[in-house]
């Protein structure tokens, strides 16, 4: 099972803005419960969407540099990286189908329902 990658300050650079892959990170913390509501959607999608995408998870408590580096004020945020560059940005939780409504178009190879 494809699991979302702990992303922190120090692996910021490489896991993500280096990346080959499109990165969806989501910012989160163990204290939100709209984090934990969106939980399940964010390693569904990285078990489903693995072989384009490559998912990653921020506690923004333990790693305060990158959210403070991309505005992040409220959590759960998603933000899909590509190229290094913010594509997408959702806050708050939603539905699994309206999260990917929003990456899918932003994926290659793969054909948004």
């Amino acid at each position: 099972m494809a699991e979302p990658l702990a992303i922190s300050d120090a692996t910021f650079q490489k896991e993500v803005l280096e990346s080959d892959k499109p990165v969806l990170v989501d910012f989160w913390a163990d204290w939100c419960g709209p984090c934990r509501m969106i939980a399940p959607h964010v390693h569904a999608i990285a078990e489903e969407y693995g072989d384009v995408l490559k998912v990653g998870k921020v506690d923004v408590d333990e790693n305060p540099a990158i959210p403070g580096r991309y505005g992040i004020v409220g959590i759960p945020t998603l933000m899909l990286f590509k190229n290094g560059q913010v594509v997408e940005r959702i806050t708050g939780a939603m539905p699994k189908d309206r999260i990917l409504a929003q990456i899918l178009p932003h994926l290659d190879n793969v054909n948004a329902s």
